[in-house]
């Protein structure tokens, strides 16, 4: 009976270890475990357009992650979207005229910044505002613009028949 017992308990804590070790795979996986407060620094970017920017997501450099997005607010005086990037310490060295731009994973995955180092010798310090931005790309906007301008030639196609339409009777 006491043997049967300990059997049951060992294999219990052996399920319980099997969903405790998925959970923190899970989180590892889906990146919402937060960047700590320790051994990072935060800056601003200015954006007139975020699209669907959302926090926690990843700040990178080359394609390497080095920070998250913390908080995003709009300023009510210029409509401008201020959003607020926590870099880790390792990454003091980045030049203070860096330009940040919002992109998407694939087609329709989720936003992320891309920070792509300037040339001078100062470096971003906390607090530091990173005014030169590239809007996020939005999908909706390209295709309304591509079907617009598609009507438009096909306007300007069939003016040129109708003209051509007309010299030919005057021939």
């Amino acid at each position: 009976m006491r043997i049967k017992w300990l059997i049951e308990f060992i294999v219990g804590l052996f399920i319980l270890a099997g969903i405790v070790a998925l959970l923190l795979l899970a989180f590892k996986v889906s990146g919402l475990s937060n960047y700590s407060g320790h051994n990072t620094y935060k800056v601003t970017a200015v954006f007139d357009n975020i699209g669907d920017l959302k926090v926690r997501a990843p700040v990178t450099i080359a394609g390497v992650r080095i920070g998250e997005v913390s908080k995003i607010w709009i300023d009510n005086a210029t409509f401008k979207a201020y959003v607020d990037l926590i870099i880790d310490e390792n990454q003091r060295n980045l030049p203070k005229d860096s330009t940040a731009k919002i992109l998407t994973a694939g087609i329709i995955g989720a936003n992320y910044i891309e920070i792509i180092p300037g040339y001078t010798e100062e470096n971003l310090t906390a607090g530091t505002i990173i005014s030169d931005t590239q809007p996020a790309i939005i999908l909706e906007n390209l295709i309304s613009q591509l079907i617009y301008s598609l009507k438009g030639e096909k306007k300007d196609d069939k003016d040129d028949t109708k003209k051509d339409a007309k010299n030919a009777q005057k021939d």
